[in-house]
């Protein structure tokens, strides 16, 4: 079991850390910037305090990708908390209204009393893989859904009754269309 807990509430640019030990005391509390040498210096900081360090984070993507990789790469154990869980149990909290230092407490200090928390690992490759397909159907969904409103568009301003009565999500009339 971990000596201590940190809790990183996740931002764009910056994220905010708060390290609680087993009677929930805050150890550190530290805005850093999203960026490697910072996050390094950070992972040193909290090592520092105790090597013996779970941390929970409250996005598993996004800009939380570089923090998770070094996380990983140093093979420390970390678990994620979804920010529904982080909202909900924030409400529980008192004080602070709504601040990134805040949540990060909440989300340290979840992981301190909660052992239902799955730990994030380097994914598998199917998963890897799967993430890549899903993510390019999705711009390729996108992309189908652009071309067909700017077809509607031009379609509206030269032929109205035309726009209306064609169906251009059906290979036929857009196949039509391709003719002139």
């Amino acid at each position: 079991m971990p000596r201590i807990w940190a809790g990183v509430d996740i931002g764009k640019e910056h994220h905010h850390c708060v390290v609680i030990n087993a009677d929930g005391e805050r150890l550190l509390s530290r805005r850093v910037l999203n960026d490697e040498s910072a996050l390094l210096e950070l992972i040193g900081d909290v090592l520092a305090l105790d090597e013996d360090a779970l941390w929970a984070v409250d996005l598993n993507s996004g800009g939380a990708a570089l923090l998770i990789g070094l996380l990983l790469s140093h093979d420390l154990p970390m678990v994620y908390i979804t920010g529904l869980t982080v909202h909900r149990a924030s409400a529980s909290y008192r004080g602070e209204g709504k601040t990134d230092a805040k949540d990060a407490f909440v989300i340290a200090d979840q992981a301190r009393m909660r052992r239902d928390l799955g730990q994030l690992r380097p994914g598998d490759e199917v998963a890897v893989d799967l993430r890549i397909l899903t993510t390019r159907r999705t711009d390729l969904v996108a992309d189908r859904t652009r071309q067909i409103n700017r077809l509607r568009a031009q379609l509206l301003e030269i032929f109205p009754a035309l726009e209306r009565s064609l169906d251009l999500t059906n290979k036929g009339p857009v196949m039509l269309l391709t003719g002139y």
